[in-house]
């Protein structure tokens, strides 16, 4: 059981993504991710006239600067948007936070003109499969041993889709 006599479940504030969080974003990605994404890198793609992004903090804690905790960056071409990347911070798992920065990226894409979302997500992460068949995406291809783990391990990319409209 998560929540104590001494604990509340934590609210969050989800932003439009600017470069004051290309830090804090990038230190997020390197937590959950093999390889990770430098403030640069993230900074580089928000700068980008089609790139958009979302960053959560929690809002009901005694903490005076919250973690970030979670984001999802995301870009719109020619009617078509894909998540480049999400994350949620560990100890805010299950606590659909996902589901909500998905949601604000499929609804910015499809206020850009967006009509279909892609993914990849590793064949092996599981959490993040069943958000995305739970929003309705679904497997469009497959990129075979496309990822290699901290232990060489390789496993597939899948590529899924969503419609928007």
């Amino acid at each position: 059981m998560r929540e104590s006599l001494f604990s509340r479940q934590p609210e969050f504030e989800i932003v439009p993504m600017v470069s004051d969080h290309c830090r804090s974003v990038a230190e997020l990605h390197g937590q959950r991710f093999p390889r990770a994404w430098g403030d640069g890198e993230f900074l580089s793609l928000l700068l980008q006239p089609n790139t958009f992004g979302f960053a959560a903090w929690q809002t009901n804690t005694l903490i005076f600067k919250a973690p970030l905790a979670g984001f999802v960056l995301s870009r719109e071409v020619a009617g078509e948007a894909e998540i480049l990347t999400i994350a949620v911070a560990e100890n805010y798992g299950r606590y659909g936070l996902g589901w909500r920065l998905m949601q604000a990226g499929m609804r910015e894409a499809r206020n850009r003109g967006g009509e279909a979302m892609f993914l990849e997500v590793d064949d092996g992460n599981t959490a993040a499969l069943g958000l995305y068949r739970k929003l309705g995406f679904e497997k469009a291809g497959e990129r075979p041993a496309y990822y290699t783990d901290e232990n060489g391990r390789r496993s597939s990319a899948l590529v899924m889709r969503r419609d928007l409209r």
